[in-house]
């Protein structure tokens, strides 16, 4: 009797069944159908209930300790290593951590065990769910790339705070490019957009969400070709520049992001990583860390980016930020609050009123180009005197980062030559 107490209630309800079978008012196989077991199974448990009643049914392994438990001194190791060095991690990237550089391997769901047991893991409160059906994978590698800008405290406290700039194919969850920069700016993506297309081609699309880098969003906009400068170098480069209507339309790169935030800076703590400088030599192998374990075969092995044929000096070209000015009399043109002067090695009279274009480029750098006789010709210039200009305009995700950079100026002693930095910045992209 004492046995048939501590049945559970699956087992409760398999002796009724069994018992009905002994007592002919089941058939043995209306029996195994109930119980989801085969009809010999059925006359396995008629045998020993006959021969022991209910406590046969009770199973055997009840009260026996596992031969896959933890040993204590391992468990022990553990949790002293989930204080100390893995408090803030999750089970599943503990264990991996753990098996990687502690060696020892243990299931993710022992570690949670164990991390409820020292109230380090707390389950988070469940939101209510949205329906948000998910949009197929695109077939091939490059068809479809998704991006994206996230500020983040990724350095702890050991640095400022930064942007990372997040490139990730559609197909096939690939990480393709990372960026740190101080702020989410078009040069960060422009930046990151080089390094991917050196490597792997220019893709068929990107996929943003709306924010001003991306697209035009004052309605009563009345001049302008209606392209920001990020729309201008994906026309350059024939790449098709899409805008996500919600957060959860790009749900690949915002989730991208979550996993970055967990993952990519727990690496960089266990790697004491504590600049941008640090962080950028570390991202090849990251990315090659992140494919390994969590890209995915495209159902398309043909690859659509297109190769880049031309030089690097002709991507900067396409990178570059344009503006027309026309020369005065004395060869002299005005751009971001500073005079140039053009250098010619003549008198340079068929100059005057000529019409070039400024190229900015990504490294800060300008070019004078002028289109005359037939060619393209790049003209020197001499700075040689400076305006005041106005103040940057500021949105959400660049305001932190202005703030901050107004307090370091101010904090004693104060140092006026530091705001001299910031016009420079306003010569390329900004």
């Amino acid at each position: 009797m004492q046995r048939a107490i501590e049945m559970s209630e699956k087992e409760r309800g398999r002796g009724h069944v069994i018992r009905l079978v002994v007592e002919r008012r089941l058939r043995q196989r209306e029996a195994a159908e109930r119980l989801g077991v085969s009809v010999r199974q059925v006359k396995r448990l008629v045998r020993v209930w006959r021969a022991r009643g209910d406590a046969g049914l009770v199973s055997k392994q009840r009260g026996r300790v596992s031969p896959r438990r933890t040993q204590a001194e391992t468990r022990i190791k553990i949790e002293t290593l989930l204080r100390e060095k893995y408090s803030d991690f999750g089970a599943t990237f503990a264990a991996e951590k753990l098996a990687e550089l502690e060696n020892i391997s243990v299931s993710h769901e022992t570690v949670r065990q164990i991390q409820i047991k020292l109230n380090l893991w707390k389950p988070k409160s469940r939101k209510e769910k949205h329906n948000h059906p998910p949009r197929p994978r695109r077939p091939r590698f490059g068809e479809l790339v998704q991006i994206d800008g996230s500020p983040h405290d990724w350095f702890e406290g050991r640095a400022p705070r930064c942007n990372l700039t997040v490139f990730i194919d559609d197909a096939t969850s690939r990480l393709i490019a990372l960026h740190f920069s101080p702020t989410e700016t078009t040069k960060a993506y422009l930046t990151a957009l080089k390094q991917y297309v050196l490597k792997h081609g220019t893709p068929l699309a990107f996929y943003s969400d709306r924010h001003g880098i991306f697209r035009v969003n004052a309605k009563d906009a009345v001049s302008g070709d209606g392209k920001t400068e990020f729309n201008r170098v994906t026309d350059r480069l024939k790449i098709e520049q899409i805008c996500a209507h919600t957060p959860q339309a790009k749900g690949r790169v915002e989730r991208a992001n979550q996993t970055l935030q967990d993952r990519f800076i727990k690496e960089m703590r266990l790697r004491n990583i504590s600049s941008i400088a640090e962080a950028e030599a570390f991202i090849p192998k990251y990315i090659e860390m992140w494919n390994k374990k969590f890209a995915k075969p495209s159902k398309d092995a043909t690859d659509a980016h297109r190769p880049w044929t031309g030089s690097e000096k002709a991507l900067d070209d396409a990178l570059a930020r344009r503006e027309d000015r026309v020369l005065s009399k004395a060869l002299t043109f005005r751009c971001d609050g500073t005079m140039y002067c053009v250098k010619t090695s003549g008198p340079g009279t068929a100059l005057r009123g000529a019409k070039v274009t400024l190229y900015h480029f990504v490294n800060g750098t300008m070019e004078v180009h002028y289109k005359g006789g037939g060619g393209d010709r790049i003209l020197p210039a001499t700075a040689y005197k400076t305006y005041a200009v106005p103040s940057c305009v500021e949105d959400e995700k660049t305001l932190d980062a202005r703030v901050e950079a107004c307090i370091a100026r101010l904090q004693p002693p104060f140092v006026a030559t530091a705001f001299l930095a910031q016009p420079s910045a306003r010569q390329g992209y900004g």
